[in-house]
């Protein structure tokens, strides 16, 4: 068993976007979050969608050298950023592309918030993944998995909190951000959405982040 030390130093040579990708990265997300501050739908629902960008992005520029991460997470977190901002432009029950897809689809509802809460158990699995493998002990296999969709339901779950203490405090101001559109079942909805998005990350991406992390711990 390898303590969190040999681990963390197991992945020295992980690989990470180039200063020029991050960049384009950084201001990729910083001109989308510019374009859906003007004169978005609802002011309120926008800051409170847009919140958890402008407390990422800083963390990272922050961090990036002590403690870079692979590529591929920085990529998937400046699309879950895109997938929120834009979410925060129109509100998740009125964008334009949900709209689409309801229409394309026959669909009863916009569901744009099925797609947002699948990416918020896609991309959390991921950085739960690379800091589990990175940060602790823990090796690839059964645990791994477990433990991963734990972790994001935990998170999935938190956001539900603060859904619930939002319509609390706001009353009906808070009716854009939660986006339920009457379904009694959006929260049971939500958390299940995030537990599939978990899960298909690691089905899916499992290899390619092992390849990025360096993949050199024992199997």
């Amino acid at each position: 068993m390898h303590n969190a030390t040999t681990t963390a130093a197991s992945y020295s040579s992980i690989t990470s976007p180039s200063t020029k990708e991050a960049w384009a990265l950084l201001i990729g997300v910083a001109a989308v979050l510019v374009w859906s501050a003007i004169a978005p739908n609802d002011r309120l629902t926008w800051f409170m969608e847009v919140i958890w960008v402008l407390a990422a992005y800083p963390l990272l520029i922050v961090t990036h050298r002590r403690f870079p991460l692979t590529r591929l997470l920085y990529w998937l977190i400046a699309i879950h950023c895109v997938i929120l901002i834009y979410g925060g432009k129109y509100t998740y029950a009125l964008t334009p592309l949900g709209d689409w897809a309801r229409t394309v689809f026959d669909l009863q509802r916009n569901n744009y918030d099925r797609l947002g809460h699948l990416a918020q158990g896609f991309i959390p699995a991921i950085l739960a993944r690379e800091l589990l493998l990175r940060r602790t002990p823990l090796q690839r296999g059964g645990w791994l998995f477990y433990l991963v969709c734990a972790a994001t339901l935990s998170f999935s779950a938190f956001f539900e909190f603060i859904e619930w203490w939002a319509a609390v405090l706001l009353g009906g101001d808070a009716d854009a951000y939660l986006a339920t559109q009457g379904d009694i079942w959006d929260t049971q909805w939500d958390m299940f959405s995030a537990l599939c998005g978990a899960i298909i990350a690691q089905l899916t991406l499992a290899g390619v982040h092992d390849r990025q992390l360096g993949d050199r711990l024992s199997l």
